[in-house]
């Protein structure tokens, strides 16, 4: 069943604009093997994190550096993730998160449904107290 959908919009000259005054802020928003990519890229991914993390509901646990969006052979995006962002995932029970990326005419969005299988995971030592 579907837990929450995402979508994010960038316009990708101001996303470029804002890292090149703060160059600080790619090693705070991506991992190592994103950084090397060139700006629109940089942007769809900022996107895909942006969805994310609407589609979870919020942020907390989630670390930016933990969620890395890579490809497959085919070119299809997916996320890997890390960390106490990885076990947000799994404590919340969502077993699929699927992701689109698109980038044309100056913007950049992202698109994310989670999904469960409906067994929720408690991460409360006492229950029932």
């Amino acid at each position: 069943m579907i837990v929450g959908i995402g979508v994010d919009l960038v316009d990708i000259a101001r996303f470029e604009r804002t890292i090149e005054r703060t160059p600080r802020l790619v090693e705070r928003l991506f991992s190592g093997s994103e950084r090397t990519l060139k700006p629109h890229s940089l942007a769809a991914r900022y996107a895909a994190k942006e969805a994310l993390i609407k589609a979870l509901g919020g942020s907390d646990g989630v670390h930016w550096t933990e969620i890395e969006v890579a490809s497959e052979a085919s070119g299809r995006p997916h996320f890997m993730l890390t960390g106490s962002t990885a076990a947000v995932i799994a404590e919340r029970g969502i077993t699929a998160v699927h992701l689109s990326l698109s980038h044309d005419a100056g913007l950049a969005t992202a698109y994310v449904i989670a999904e469960s299988d409906g067994t929720v995971r408690s991460t409360t030592a006492e229950e029932g107290s």
